[in-house]
């Protein structure tokens, strides 16, 4: 009769009795375990060079971009912001808030029940950009935080992400219904593309791509250049600038380029480039696009040197306690537009994607309730929606309100 081992390690694959009886036995089967282990860790080896493999062809992927080390590496390490193979921010930042704890964070993210997605279409409106007078001085905000400006007879076009998602991968970060209402194509010639940092939510490699051949010139942080190298762009239309510096354009327009209390990077590695905020001086207007980052004292310093601005455009959403430090609170929003002397505020960095534990509406509720000074106006326009900016009177609907009951009465019809 044959006998079956109940240990694997300890079968005899010489003969098919038990193991081992006698000391040839022993030997035999010490050899026949040996195997098994050496072919187990080829098994292991082997799937470990095929995981390898896949990760490296998927971190390949164009719309990873590229690290500052390539054509363009100089000006990235002689800048004095530049310490130890990252770009260091003027401001401390906490990892996390504090009472909050990567293991509550984590516990809220795989095991709180949520609604932070729209249950309705989000209205939006689309309007013919290629036949606006070029001396109209207009505002179209594009969802999250893509906007664009025709100013003075100049176009800016500022983060655009108009993909239906904000990642490198399509099932990740989709974008809301109805709030991608424009589409490369339907931009005129971009005079400049301004990019305040490298993040997916911010710098859009499809979107990049289908605008080539419309911008004049990209302006963005050290670093952010090689992303544009990469994706086809030529080098004499990129400018790449420090902090702290003065862009000086056609036509008597200005840039000045300030650091924001955030960070970059499109992988793993955090602050490879240069992330920043913007102050846009025309012949008429003065803008201040702040891109990401929490709330900090310099804001009233430059409202004291740059300002007072008409505009600022600041983010609020995706804010929570834990990570303050890099999103702003609607109070810290609004005491910033304050700070920067602002006259009017777009809150921006919501109603599009969720990448917080707020619902989708709840940050213009909440700069809803706000009380701010008599001197800010805070706007909340419709997505894609004209925003005249030399009417101080124009009115905007509350798009926003009814959305979710609409949703309540669909659902128990």
């Amino acid at each position: 009769t044959i006998t079956v081992s109940k240990n694997f390690w300890t079968q005899s694959s010489v003969n098919n009795h038990d193991c081992p009886k006698t000391i040839s036995d022993k030997k035999r089967c010490s050899f026949d375990i040996m195997k098994r282990i050496k072919k187990l860790f080829m098994i292991l080896f082997f799937i470990a060079v095929i995981l390898i493999a896949g990760i490296a062809i998927f971190i390949m992927q164009p719309s990873f971009g590229k690290l500052p080390y390539g054509t363009r590496p100089q000006q990235v390490v002689e800048s004095p912001h530049f310490v130890d193979g990252v770009f260091k921010p003027p401001y401390f930042i906490r990892p996390i808030g504090e009472g909050h704890s990567f293991f509550t964070m984590g516990k809220r993210l795989f095991f709180e029940k949520r609604q932070v997605t729209p249950k309705v279409t989000i209205p939006s409106i689309k309007h013919d950009l290629k036949v606006i007078p070029l001396d109209q001085d207009v505002l179209i905000w594009l969802g999250h935080s893509s906007y664009y400006i025709q100013v003075n007879g100049k176009r800016f076009l500022i983060d655009p992400v108009l993909s239906s998602y904000a990642a490198p991968v399509f099932f990740v970060n989709k974008a809301f219904d109805n709030t991608t209402p424009y589409s490369a194509e339907d931009f005129p010639v971009i005079d400049y593309l301004l990019i305040t940092h490298d993040h997916y939510d911010h710098l859009d490699y499809r979107t990049i791509k289908k605008l080539k051949k419309k911008v004049r010139k990209t302006i963005c942080g050290l670093g952010v250049g090689e992303h544009f190298l990469r994706w086809g762009y030529r080098s004499e239309n990129i400018i790449e600038s420090d902090w702290y510096q003065t862009i000086s354009l056609e036509d008597n327009f200005t840039l000045h380029t300030l650091p924001t209390k955030h960070f970059s990077g499109r992988f793993l590695k955090r602050n490879p480039t240069l992330f920043m905020a913007f102050a846009l001086q025309t012949p008429d207007f003065k803008f201040f696009l702040g891109g990401d980052g929490g709330y900090h004292e310099d804001f009233k310093k430059w409202g004291d040197q740059f300002g007072p601005f008409d505009w600022v455009i600041l983010e609020n959403g995706q804010y929570n306690e834990a990570w303050k430090d890099i999103h702003m609170m609607p109070e810290q929003t609004v005491q910033a537009a304050i700070d920067l002397q602002g006259k009017n505020l777009l809150p921006v960095h919501n109603s599009k994607f969720a990448l917080s534990f707020h619902s989708w509406d709840t940050p213009i509720r909440d700069i809803e309730r706000l009380k701010p000074s008599a001197t800010l106006r805070i706007i909340r326009p419709m997505i894609g929606d004209f925003v005249f900016l030399r009417d101080s009177t124009q009115q905007f609907e509350h798009w926003w309100e009814g959305l979710e009951n609409e949703a309540t009465d669909h659902k128990n019809k």
